[in-house]
């Protein structure tokens, strides 16, 4: 697909999926109407400038705007889905920023802070995970979701005597 061809198509569904008009986020972005409505039918040839305002108003990374579009469904099967080892820890890799995290009794991960303005999200599925950040320790158990500033030193450790496992998401401006 062409990289106009692409652009067009992130910033018509984004624009659809919001349910906003084209002249809404045109102001938003500071853009003339005609230069928003040349954007999504693909005519337009952006400069990184008119790309920025645009991810701006649409509140996404520029990057997702020149993404490759994304299919409508897309299984994994557990055995494919990407992992890898911190320590004794296994994450596994479920995209979207979002990462499953198995530790053993006794485990601990040091986090690695992410992009400026970013939060994250951590919930303990099983057992007792301890979330340390910004000189406070926290532990969750099963159901327990915990919201923090995820652009901060950060760790999680095994609270408890048998396996952990939680899941993170990171969210928030430029986590690509």
């Amino acid at each position: 697909m062409e990289p106009a061809a692409t652009v067009a198509l992130h910033v018509r569904t984004l624009r659809e999926e919001r349910g906003v008009s084209q002249a809404l986020l045109a102001r938003r972005a500071g853009l003339p109407k005609a230069t928003w409505s040349a954007l999504e039918s693909g005519s337009a040839n952006p400069t990184l400038r008119v790309l920025q305002q645009a991810a701006a108003a649409l509140e996404v990374p520029v990057a997702e705007l020149l993404a490759a579009p994304r299919a409508e469904l897309e299984l994994t099967r557990a055995g494919e889905v990407p992992r890898r080892r911190v320590g004794v820890v296994e994450v596994r890799e479920l995209g979207e920023h979002l990462e499953r995290l198995a530790l053993q009794p006794g485990a601990a991960m040091a986090g690695v802070p992410h992009a400026r303005g970013t939060r994250e999200v951590l919930t303990c599925e099983r057992g007792r995970i301890e979330l340390a950040t910004m000189g406070r320790r926290v532990v969750l158990g099963p159901g327990d979701v915990v919201r923090f500033r995820g652009d901060r030193k950060h760790g999680y450790r095994n609270a408890g005597d048998t396996v952990a496992v939680g899941y993170s998401v990171v969210v928030g401006a430029h986590v690509g």
